[in-house]
């Protein structure tokens, strides 16, 4: 079948242009872009007034297979990616069992190709998570692992995380760093400050990410290795980076589409879909992470998609997992404070989203030109929706933007040369 994407405007990250072109895709490839496309032996779908970017790429999500599936199957959350304009994920490896061995490298790719949909596992940086002895990371690159990381929680002993930092350099693949000084944090639910006082919660000081940024900095000069900072939040977190990349050490950051519209006022109500971690910071840090994404400090926008059961988050702030389920209202999110703000345009959103992330896990070039697989995700800005949780298709309903009426939303995702998901049908 051959598909013809008529009209959109596309944007291309590398020339930074934004033409109106039609699309052509012939047996999961593309095979010209150009205007006016002859349309004879075609199935058409009309993009006007849509923008067409390169595949958006998540490189940090939680799909919680295996161990988790009342949380979250690769399938649905496959889906998910796709509802939300996403052409390939990459998957955190605090799965139950861990993955810190080939073999559930192994499963995580076999259940992606029976969802046939583009999953790029992250193997565990240390054995079981435990942070005292490097995974066998020969094993888990070999398997097909594309980064390493501990996700969820840090590597508090340095000499390990040299260790496992010299080990990826070996196989030329990204170190991904949940900073968090767990010491500093303590029994926190929220950030430490005027809020957290006032409500009578524990608080976790930005310090907690603060320090253990700088600690992994300096570790990935003295390696040499690629540091990946995973969700980013304090503006103390941006400065370190920024001069870190000055310095020219290999650094790269991402930050979440929550920590980028929402602050600690959020707390207030005591909703416990708005308990993350890191938390929601001050409004200081929201406009720190802008300017971070504006000047080139910080890299990509990632979900950090958390699925979690109803029941688990319906309990006392204190009890609930920390997280939310991001991967549905991502891009609409990102459109509505940060394209319509001027933050960023949607040249920066394809960097931010598509050609960064590719680049820093190693994934083929996200461009949109011939000879390429199609890898698509079109977005009508036009298209103003409210958030229904209760048609995710994600099985965590655990968000807090339920009800809020957002603008710019995907309404065509191809992935792999498949239209894996389009609004119109």
């Amino acid at each position: 079948m051959k598909y013809l994407l008529k009209g959109g405007m596309v944007v291309d990250p590398l020339s930074k242009r934004v033409d109106k072109l039609d699309i052509l895709m012939d047996d999961g490839e593309i095979t010209a872009v150009e205007h006016q496309i002859d349309a004879s032996g075609c199935e058409v779908f009309t993009l006007d007034g849509c923008y067409v970017f390169p595949g958006f790429v998540d490189l940090h999500c939680h799909l919680r297979e295996p161990g988790e599936e009342l949380k979250e199957t690769i399938l649905t959350g496959t889906r998910a990616a796709a509802k939300g304009g996403f052409s390939a994920v990459a998957c955190m490896g605090n799965t139950k069992p861990p993955a810190d061995s080939s073999s559930v490298i192994s499963f995580i790719k076999d259940k992606a190709q029976e969802a046939s949909f583009p999953v790029y596992p992250v193997g565990c940086a240390t054995k079981k998570r435990a942070g005292e002895e490097p995974s066998e990371i020969g094993d888990l690159v070999e398997a097909g692992a594309v980064a390493l990381s501990d996700d969820g929680d840090s590597i508090m002993n340095g000499e390990v995380l040299r260790r496992v930092m010299e080990y990826a350099q070996m196989f030329n693949i990204p170190v991904i760093s949940h900073c968090e000084d767990m010491n500093l944090t303590g029994a926190g639910v929220m950030h430490e400050g005027l809020n957290s006082t006032l409500l009578g919660l524990e608080g976790i000081p930005s310090a907690a990410e603060d320090v253990q940024v700088a600690r992994d900095i300096v570790v990935a000069e003295l390696t040499g290795a690629h540091l990946h900072i995973a969700h980013v939040s304090t503006a103390r977190a941006v400065d370190l980076i920024r001069e870190a990349k000055r310095r020219g050490i290999q650094v790269t950051a991402e930050v979440t589409p929550h920590h980028l519209c929402l602050t600690d006022d959020a707390v207030k109500d005591f909703d416990t879909n708005v308990k993350v971690k890191p938390p929601l910071r001050t409004r200081d840090d929201v406009d720190a992470l802008y300017k971070g994404l504006k000047d080139g400090t910080i890299d990509a926008i990632a979900t950090d998609h958390a699925p979690h059961r109803r029941d688990e988050k319906e309990v006392e702030f204190n009890f609930a997992p920390f997280g939310i389920s991001g991967l549905e209202t991502a891009v609409p999110l990102v459109w509505e404070y940060l394209v319509e703000s001027k933050i960023i345009g949607v040249v920066e959103l394809a960097q931010k989203m598509a050609y960064n992330p590719a680049q820093i896990l190693g994934l083929p070039e996200r461009v949109i030109k011939v000879g390429t697989e199609a890898n698509l995700t079109v977005i009508d800005p036009g298209m103003k929706l409210p958030v229904r949780v209760d048609e995710f298709v994600s099985l965590g309903k655990n968000s807090p933007f339920h009800d809020w009426v957002l603008r710019g939303w995907p309404v065509m995702t191809v992935a792999a040369g498949e239209i894996k998901f389009s609004r119109s049908e």
